[in-house]
């Protein structure tokens, strides 16, 4: 009878109880590799624990104790004065207003430079390919440097207000979806590019026909996605001076107590609106990737 595993000429036959063995010691390799990452984890931990416990000026195990006392008086003065609550979110709709459209600029900006970064720093759709490490490295350095940063200094240079918001989130939402688009850039079938490089078309016109058809549908999806994020990061930077609702919770947790209605009141709106722009982009994405329905 012929082995239908190795043929009908002789040799050497794989042992099955070696197989086993190698099996077992991959499975003990790959605990004892496991088990050392973990232990390494735990160390760290505990040794960053231990540094940052001892460099906190009120001792953080300390202050554990209080931890939900700010939070509680909080809530219990907005809650005293919660009648008063749908009036302050009026008071504030317009900064809420404000930072939406700094948020909106600014991934509309970010995306249109993150699409020609992702295609001129994509592998066999470059328009340069020496020159795509430089691009990846410019979308690199963009991501690297926190929004807050670029905003300080925008405010140093241009003063106080949102344009320095925007321009500072702009720049970050480049870097971030310049590297999602590239990614997405590289599935793409490269068989239409192909056909119009055949037929003599320019580089501008084989990406515009042959490849963002392809990518649109994603390339939307992380652009509101990033529109999300960006709503938060315009708020956040509000407390360094960039306008928008961020600002007005800086000046309302200043003032402190007797003004914590007004912090509530602005936390509700940034909460509704985070959840609606949610829902309506989630909503969105799905019809642009599966289809409507």
């Amino acid at each position: 009878m012929v082995d239908i595993a190795y043929g009908p000429d002789p040799g050497p036959r794989l042992d099955p109880s070696r197989r086993d063995t190698a099996y077992l010691q991959m499975v003990r390799r790959k605990r004892m590799y496991g088990g050392i990452l973990l232990v390494l984890f735990v160390a760290l931990m505990a040794s960053g624990f231990g540094v940052a416990e001892s460099r906190n000026a009120g001792g953080f195990l300390d202050g554990l104790r209080q931890l939900d006392d700010f939070p509680a008086e909080v809530i219990s003065e907005a809650w005293r004065n919660r009648a008063a609550l749908p009036g302050l979110a009026l008071q504030f709709l317009p900064s809420l207003i404000e930072t939406v459209n700094i948020a909106a600029v600014s991934t509309l900006i970010g995306a249109l430079l993150a699409s020609a970064l992702a295609l001129l720093s994509t592998r066999d759709l470059a328009r340069w390919p020496r020159l795509t490490p430089l691009f990846r490295r410019m979308m690199d350095g963009m991501r690297a440097i926190p929004e807050i940063v670029i905003a300080l200094v925008l405010i140093y240079i241009l003063g106080g207000g949102p344009v320095p918001a925007m321009i500072a989130i702009a720049f970050h939402t480049s870097g971030a979806l310049g590297k999602l688009f590239s990614e997405v850039a590289e599935n793409a079938d490269l068989k239409p590019v192909e056909g119009l490089s055949s037929v003599g078309a320019s580089w501008f016109q084989r990406m515009w026909l042959g490849i963002l058809p392809q990518v649109a549908p994603n390339w939307t999806s992380y652009a509101l996605m990033r529109f999300e994020i960006n709503i938060r990061a315009s708020a956040i930077l509000g407390f360094v001076g960039s306008g928008g609702i961020g600002y007005d919770l800086k000046l309302a947790m200043q003032w402190g107590q007797g003004r914590y209605d007004q912090v509530v009141a602005i936390f509700l709106l940034l909460f509704a609106t985070i959840v609606l722009v949610d829902q309506l982009s989630d909503r969105f994405r799905n019809r642009l990737v599966k289809g409507a329905r």
